[in-house]
């Protein structure tokens, strides 16, 4: 499944990684992958903008803005207590 704004907000410096893979390990759509000690956005379409990578990474290499896409819209429904209105309108 692809999200509105692909992950427009992630970036990850490879500089600071250390190859620790929580970032594989936390994020729900496989959009990281460790490849030679070093993670890497194999699948930044999947993104939904959540921040578990973000939180997670011990030495923040990650950046990403939570509160955007997807994860807001169902979030936002969720609150209001209008979980069927919860639509992102996802490709």
């Amino acid at each position: 499944m692809q999200y509105l704004l692909s992950g427009d907000s992630l970036v990850l410096d490879q500089s600071l990684c250390n190859g620790c893979g929580r970032c594989e390990e936390v994020c729900p759509h496989a959009v990281f992958s460790v490849v030679n000690r070093k993670a890497v956005v194999a699948n930044r379409g999947n993104c939904m903008q959540c921040g578990a990578c973000r939180m997670n990474c011990p030495i923040g290499a990650i950046g990403v803005s939570t509160g955007v896409g997807c994860a807001a819209a169902i979030v936002g429904a969720m609150r209001r207590g209008d979980a069927g209105a919860a639509r992102c309108d996802c490709a």
